[in-house]
């Protein structure tokens, strides 16, 4: 649920009344080096330059020198949940920790002055709060719009009614045919279909999230045509992440390298056929380089719609269930929520961004893909470093081991 920013709609803008009539349509804005973040309605982020800014009349004294805030946060808001997921990120359960409805406000608060224009409330299972329905208002109230994440299976027709603040609501659904039961360790389809269509009937908008693990691809398609047939209209796929129980199996989860190489067509053929909008986490980036590198103009056609790969410390935040900020949600450790200027780990992931090694200094991607998923470099050689999965690191590995000519 990654906000995304719209050039084309910037790019439209250029006279007096367009820029009135522009101006007339923001909810939200936030200063940057660059010019700003404008909120569009509930959903589209649009980032603009100095110059349309200046045209728009938002206040010129408000520039920061660099960019130092989050524009989303992942804030978990319980550990309980019923499900016990093999690979749960959160290693969750039936009596997990859940903080007090006063603890979540005031990180909201936090999250409100720093900028903040998303909150993605997870778990656990967030449906499982009593209160779910008051902390998506409180959100509202303080200026944020409020998405989540739900397995779905607790989900009943008479609190339908308690979710509406949300803007969006996605719903886990790892595969249909059996394949969601091999995915997790239980059989949730047919609670997620369940939901998926509450939610759309009830004129909420909905979309899927499917956990790209080992031995689904085949699943992909099919699950797919599933939710939209039930009202859904995204589509978000995962790449598995080596955190909380899923750290425990990644090795016999991850996807394999045939199946990376298999992204790319698997992903022009849901853009084709699809009526969802089909969108990739930014830990999926690196594994499809290849990909975007090999197709003139799709570089620049990520940097213009706004998909990115690692966002963590820079414009994403994650703020676990114990109230502690971390770069992501998938990252161990972290400060209090007042540290996202001054923290170690914080400085240390932006100082990764900022000067990249090889290969990923001289990839064409790097300014989007920002060297890859840090939670699986991290897993992988206990430090930050290029995406140990990335089809091009692998090949300069492979490189660097080959016996040099005599």
């Amino acid at each position: 649920m990654k906000p995304k920013p719209d050039s084309a709609e910037v790019a439209s803008v250029g006279n007096d009344a367009a820029d009135a009539s522009f101006a007339a349509r923001i909810t939200w804005w936030r200063p940057e080096p660059f010019g700003a973040w404008l909120r569009l309605g509930e959903g589209t982020l649009v980032a603009i330059d100095r110059s349309l800014r200046a045209r728009l009349g938002l206040d010129p004294d408000r520039s920061p020198r660099v960019p130092t805030a989050p524009l989303e946060a992942h804030v978990g808001i319980t550990r309980r949940c019923d499900c016990c997921c093999e690979g749960c990120y959160q290693s969750s359960g039936p009596d997990g920790l859940e903080p007090p409805f006063e603890d979540i406000v005031r990180a909201l608060r936090q999250m409100a002055g720093l900028g903040v224009a998303t909150v993605a409330f997870g778990g656990g299972e967030p449906l499982l709060r009593k209160d779910i329905g008051d902390i998506a208002r409180a959100t509202r109230d303080l200026g944020m719009i409020p998405v989540t994440t739900t397995s779905g299976a607790c989900l009943t027709a008479d609190r339908v009614g308690e979710l509406r603040d949300f803007a969006q609501i996605n719903v886990s659904h790892d595969g249909v045919d059996g394949v969601y039961a091999r995915s997790r360790g239980w059989d949730g389809a047919p609670g997620a279909e369940r939901a998926i269509a509450m939610l759309s009937e009830a004129g909420i908008a909905v979309g899927a999230n499917m956990l790209l693990a080992r031995g689904v691809l085949d699943a992909v398609e099919p699950t797919a045509r599933r939710v939209a047939e039930l009202g859904a209209g995204e589509l978000q796929l995962l790449r598995y992440k080596p955190a909380g129980r899923g750290a425990n199996m990644y090795d016999a989860r991850a996807l394999g390298s045939e199946e990376i190489g298999q992204l790319g067509a698997l992903l022009r053929r849901l853009s084709a056929s699809s009526s969802l909008s089909i969108r990739v986490d930014c830990a999926l980036l690196p594994l499809l380089a290849d990909v975007f590198l090999g197709e003139p103009g799709a570089v620049e056609l990520l940097r213009k719609t706004g998909v990115f790969g690692c966002e963590a410390g820079r414009y994403l935040s994650g703020v676990s269930v114990e109230g502690a900020l971390a770069p992501c949600s998938c990252w161990s450790g972290g400060a209090s929520v007042g540290g996202w200027d001054d923290d170690v780990e914080m400085r240390r992931i932006r100082a990764w961004h900022a000067a990249l090694v090889e290969p990923c200094a001289s990839c064409g991607l790097s300014d989007i893909c920002r060297g890859g998923c840090q939670v699986v470099s991290r897993f992988r050689s206990g430090a930050l470093g290029p995406d140990p999965e990335c089809p091009r690191v692998l090949r300069h590995g492979a490189a660097d081991r080959e016996p040099q000519a005599r």
